[in-house]
């Protein structure tokens, strides 16, 4: 007899101890049209958990995003390359994600104001500026916190991109 006829779920086994070959397997039955083998409530639970990861991921990046804008606009004399090209990465996965997950979209504004004590801690920690120096909301609306060519603050010839 086999573990399935015994009553005994070789997928949810296979779910704890071996979870590549889990979905390896998972995979098969679903293009197969095995539905009676699948592991309905593991799958329901990785695919909830696959929208939440693309949650987190978007407010991770917004909360580097931002936290990069606000250094670029409250430590100006320290402004680099490097700041600049986090800044761009950023936005630019962020876009890749919307293109990627658009029901993301309209939850941009909510994660802004989620992420943005977090921002403003990064910026805090990775400053010598005091939090008391930054704005306590958010002070980029999200069309420009998503647009390309925006940088805070007027760049004077002083500025450093180095």
């Amino acid at each position: 007899m086999t573990p399935t006829q015994l009553g005994v779920s070789k997928s949810s086994d296979l779910y704890e101890t071996d979870f590549y070959a889990w979905t390896v397997e998972q995979a098969k039955f679903l293009r197969d049209g095995a539905w009676d083998s699948l592991d309905v409530p593991n799958l329901v639970e990785e695919i909830e958990s696959l929208g939440k990861q693309d949650r987190r991921e978007l407010r991770n990046r917004l909360r580097v995003l931002v936290g990069h804008l606000l250094k670029w606009e409250y430590q100006r004399g320290k402004r680099s390359k490097s700041w600049s090209n986090t800044i761009h990465e950023q936005r630019y996965q962020i876009k890749e994600l919307i293109k990627e997950s658009p029901s993301l979209k309209p939850y941009l504004h909510d994660a802004v104001v989620e992420i943005y004590s977090d921002a403003l801690s990064l910026a805090v920690r990775e400053t010598s500026l005091d939090s008391s120096c930054f704005p306590q909301e958010c002070p980029y609306n999200l069309d420009l916190i998503l647009e390309k060519d925006f940088f805070p603050g007027e760049q004077t010839e002083s500025d450093s991109i180095d």
